[in-house]
């Protein structure tokens, strides 16, 4: 399914943590793609939307926020870490504001050829399938942990790999994705991601005639 009359085309791209998801698009907005940060966005949410507020203080205490309204990460992390209904409970809280927030993003830039929405959590939360086409950026576990112990030195090799435990696997990521860019050192990445902006181009110009 390619772009419907009068919308943008909405490409998702997700990733495993350290698969270069980031960098992907970074190189795409370069291109002059618009990009929306699911995951950022959702950390502004956190202190905006009061009522997103509100429901995470009721369900996880007071303590969720500091004193100057920041929310407490170090808190939060260690109430859901090891528990999956709280990860599910959170989830739920906020994943319909970013849903809400991403649809209100993307009237505002129905005017762009293309737009891409970047999410960790694509596919676990379920709002791949509002997407036209899906990016999985691929690399493989070991040169993923080596990118992530380099960027966050105050994370360890066990607790990266404890965060990809809790995320579905790659194949289900590469079997559920349209497309596959892999981010391997052993593929140039820029060729790869060019391909695709002159195919996006190129169907959007033909669904338009």
């Amino acid at each position: 399914m390619w772009r419907k009359k009068n919308n943008p085309l909405q490409i998702g791209i997700t990733g495993g943590i350290g698969s270069g998801k980031s960098l992907v698009c970074r190189i795409f907005s370069i291109l002059g793609i618009l990009i929306y940060d699911a995951d950022s966005r959702a950390k502004l949410l956190y202190i905006q939307d009061d009522d997103l507020k509100s429901q995470i203080i009721q369900n996880f205490g007071k303590e969720s926020y500091t004193s100057a309204g920041q929310l407490n990460r170090g808190y939060l992390a260690k109430q859901v870490f090891n528990d999956s209904q709280k990860v599910s409970l959170l989830n739920s809280l906020v994943h319909p504001k970013v849903g809400k927030d991403y649809q209100a993003w993307v009237q505002k830039n129905d005017q762009s050829p293309y737009l891409i929405k970047e999410a960790a959590l694509l596919f676990e939360s379920g709002s791949y399938l509002s997407l036209d086409k899906i990016i999985t950026v691929f690399a493989p576990v070991d040169l993923r942990i080596e990118r992530v112990v380099a960027r966050d030195q105050h994370r360890s090799e066990v607790e990266i790999r404890a965060i990809i435990a809790k995320q579905i696997t790659e194949e289900e990521k590469i079997n559920k994705a349209d497309y596959i860019i892999y981010n391997d050192n052993k593929q140039l990445l820029l060729p790869q991601i060019l391909r695709l902006h002159q195919e996006f181009l190129l169907n959007i110009s033909s669904n338009e005639n």
